[in-house]
């Protein structure tokens, strides 16, 4: 992939492209790119969706069967797509709000509008210099270091890379903007319980599984945070914030891990929710608090592997349980993202820049090897210094 003359980061403007922790240098952007994940809209479009997300990884039709029919039970269709519509909405009043002239576009990484249709139009408006905000707040190969190889992707295919410049905020994990939702989440998801007359809750806080080896590697490598890597570590943080603003922190609590997709001979992020859950009895509880830290909205892997599934294995074990919201477009986490942009666009100064975990603020671009995926090794991709 093409840079600048001297550059070190793909397709970066000036300020990024030799690979500095923070940008401390204000940079023009033009417009603002939101990547999705995407979903399919209809019966018909489950199979091929599901294609696009295990591309390589030559997973036959039927064993992808075994997930579609999530989608099915809800008409075929995933609420990703609607959900990242309101988003970008609420990002476009709020950026008018402010009076920041920066038009929104989204593509996503595995359905239509495609990151690649994106890029083009923007590109037709006239824009050059985009600042992407990946729909995933956390480090590792797939909510990180993925989207920005699909950036990479869509760049070469659409025949862009010598016409536009992107950029990417920081993971924004600890950012106030994320976890307020969740703070008030879980203060209103407790008192629904001790309302209905129990006393020994348990927080789980809820993630995506990912290898194990995946995690190990996630995050820049010349930093030790244990097996889980930053992934989890940065989870576990933001769960300890969580129980210590809402003043639980007498509150048991643990990290859980839900939607496992990989073959049983291959470790992955454990223990499983369910598994959690079904434990809790014999701990002394009569209650559990899901929390779905890991997730900015009520997307399929919500709905089933939580909605669905998780609550009822908290029925067949005669646990009372709520589920927490996402962060969807709550006005607190709509006007953080916007305040990662207008970071990018004054170059502040990494102290200034609110974090809650002493793992804060995550570098603006990534550090080399960060979020490497071993099975497929080192792609090109934007944000980053290479590999």
């Amino acid at each position: 992939m093409a840079t600048a003359p001297g550059a070190l980061v793909p397709a970066a403007t000036c300020a990024a492209a030799q690979g500095p922790v923070h940008v401390s240098e204000p940079t023009g952007y033009d417009a603002i790119l939101l990547a999705g994940f995407g979903g399919p809209e209809g019966q018909d479009d489950v199979i091929p969706f599901l294609r696009n997300v295990t591309a390589g990884r030559g997973i036959p039709d039927e064993r992808l069967e075994d997930v579609a029919h999530h989608y099915r039970h809800f008409g075929g269709v995933s609420p990703i797509n609607a959900q990242n519509r309101t988003l970008r909405a609420a990002l476009v009043a709020e950026l008018e709000r402010r009076e920041l002239d920066l038009p929104v576009y989204w593509g996503n990484r595995n359905w239509d509008p495609y990151l690649n249709d994106a890029l083009r139009e923007a590109h037709a408006n006239g824009h050059t210099k985009l600042l992407a905000i990946a729909t995933s707040a956390y480090s590792s190969y797939s909510s990180c270091r993925q989207y920005r190889e699909d950036l990479a992707d869509a760049l070469e295919d659409s025949g862009l890379t010598e016409a536009l410049q992107v950029d990417k905020v920081r993971q924004f994990f600890d950012h106030p903007g994320f976890v307020t939702p969740f703070v008030e989440g879980v203060r209103a998801g407790l008192a629904e319980l001790r309302s209905r007359g129990v006393s020994n809750v348990e927080v789980l806080f809820a993630t995506h599984s990912i290898p194990s080896v995946d995690a190990q590697r996630s995050g820049p490598a010349e930093l030790s945070l244990g097996d889980g890597g930053a992934y989890a570590a940065e989870h576990a943080a933001v769960a300890e914030v969580v129980m210590s603003e809402v003043g639980a922190t007498d509150t048991p609590w643990q990290l859980v891990y839900q939607s496992r997709s990989g073959p049983p001979s291959q470790p992955w992020l454990e223990p499983d929710i369910n598994d959690a859950i079904a434990a809790l009895p014999a701990a002394g509880r009569d209650a559990v608090l899901i929390v779905p830290l890991g997730f900015l909205s009520d997307h399929m892997e919500v709905l089933w592997d939580l909605d669905t599934e998780a609550l009822e294995t908290a029925e067949e074990h005669h646990l009372e349980a709520v589920r927490v919201p996402t962060p969807g477009s709550h006005p607190a986490f709509v006007a953080g993202l916007v305040d990662l942009v207008v970071e990018r666009l004054e170059g502040a100064r990494a102290a200034d820049r609110p974090a809650l975990t002493s793992l804060g603020p995550w570098p603006d671009i990534c550090r080399p090897g960060c979020c490497e995926n071993v099975r497929r090794g080192f792609r090109p991709a934007v944000a980053g210094l290479a590999p």
